[in-house]
């Protein structure tokens, strides 16, 4: 366990454009705070906050009965040039039903106004230093000075710069993770913002039935969403601690900069070390979606590169045993739909080709329901969307291809690079 240090008394930055600013300090649950030396912060990287309301800084006292320790809420959002959206971001965080005690904005090699919208809204700024490693490196750099700060009882969350999270997001997860002990982290149900034309559309049917799959699961996650997901603090120390034994990565540090999908990655550690992870339907984070197909191709080939490169690295042992499970059932589906449209291609050539009939007739009537009711929620337009079945047929075509040509990078380490729809 890392040694446990508290950030000093005050802490005072240069803000640019304002004068010099005293920060709170981070007080301790007996309403003690101490002293230590100079700013800690300044270790690594630059922490700041421009004319702070005193309210934002309120301790929000969540107690759960019986002499349980209090816990309290850090979040951290990791932004690389979000200026269009972190506005948004933060309000999602201030509507909460139990805001945050703190808040931190990551700013990680930002060329924007990302930093200067932060610090008008009020909160903290953490600026990195030298980050090549992606949102992973910056995470790491964050946690490296803020996480020791934090009680073992605290909560951390983790969230995009261009989502928003449902406004009982954060007392839904206090709720869980105070009633089981062995849930180690709480992740989002992710949706799709509005607009994108088709392509869009797509990505939001595709999010509904997966919210749907992780509802029939009981809330299971399997995967702890980047877009908003919350830790126990005692949970990240553990996945630190265990990195370069038990677990890949440099010991020390939280997140494996060498995955791809670091979100993907924490979820096989945290199991790995015995917890739960949950993703519990009214944890809702509505997300960006990719606009071109570009992009598109780009975000889901990291995304499937990234989860084979995982499973390879932990190997088949009792957590990763159903995701291989259920990568080999993908793979061996998108065999058996090359084979059927090669076989279709032959039917037409022999002018034995016509309307499915019988027994067929009847296998299509199932595919078209089965596309109706698992995004029927989302009303009449997405329903129309998925009943000719062959719009998202050819787009589930071309998310085989990204498969395909993932597991033929991972087989060949051909490299594949961390990509953002702003990154142009």
């Amino acid at each position: 366990m890392a040694e446990r240090r508290r950030i000093p008394r005050t802490c005072t930055t240069e803000v640019t454009g304002s004068p010099s600013t005293t920060i709170p300090a981070f007080t301790s649950h007996s309403g003690t705070t101490a002293s230590k030396g100079p700013s800690i912060v300044r270790r690594t990287a630059a922490l700041s906050v421009a004319n702070p309301p005193r309210s934002h800084y309120r301790r929000e006292v969540i107690s759960h009965s019986h002499g349980q320790p209090v816990a309290h809420f850090l979040a951290l959002i990791p932004a690389h040039n979000e200026a269009a959206t972190i506005d948004d971001t933060l309000t999602s965080l201030e509507r909460q039903g139990l805001p945050p005690t703190w808040t931190v904005v990551v700013c990680d090699n930002c060329t924007d106004d990302t930093a200067e919208i932060a610090h008008r809204r009020g909160v903290r700024v953490f600026t990195t230093e030298g980050n090549t490693d992606k949102k992973a490196g910056a995470l790491n750099q964050a946690l490296a000075v803020l996480l020791p700060e934090l009680e073992p009882t605290d909560h951390l969350l983790v969230m995009d710069a261009d989502s928003v999270l449902a406004a009982d997001f954060l007392e839904t997860s206090r709720d869980i993770l105070a009633r089981n002990p062995d849930v180690g982290a709480v992740g989002g149900v992710f949706h799709g913002h509005s607009g994108g034309g088709l392509i869009g559309a797509l990505q939001r049917n595709e999010y509904a039935r997966y919210a749907r799959e992780i509802h029939r699961k009981s809330g299971r996650a399997s995967v702890l969403t980047g877009t908003g997901s919350v830790f126990r603090v005692s949970v990240l120390r553990d996945v630190a601690a265990a990195r370069g034994g038990e677990l890949p990565g440099i010991p020390g540090r939280v997140y494996d900069t060498l995955a791809l999908t670091e979100d993907n990655e924490i979820t096989l550690a945290i199991k790995t070390l015995g917890w739960r992870a949950v993703s519990p339907r009214r944890c809702r984070v509505t997300t960006e979606i990719m606009t071109t197909w570009g992009d598109l191709w780009k975000q889901r080939l990291r995304w499937q590169r990234g989860a084979l490169e995982n499973l390879r690295n932990y190997g088949v042992n009792r957590v990763t045993l159903p995701y291989v499970a259920k990568q080999v059932v993908m793979y061996l589906g998108i065999v058996a739909i090359a084979l059927l449209l090669v076989g279709t291609v032959l039917f037409i050539t022999m002018g034995d080709y016509g309307p499915p009939r019988g027994f067929w007739l009847a296998v299509t009537a199932v595919f078209v329901v089965e596309r109706i009711v698992t995004v029927r929620r989302r009303g009449w337009r997405a329903t129309l969307l998925a009943a000719p079945l062959v719009i998202e047929f050819l787009y589930d075509l071309f998310q085989q291809a990204v498969f395909v040509r993932a597991a033929f990078d991972a087989v060949f380490t051909r490299s594949t690079e961390w990509h953002h729809a702003t990154d142009e």
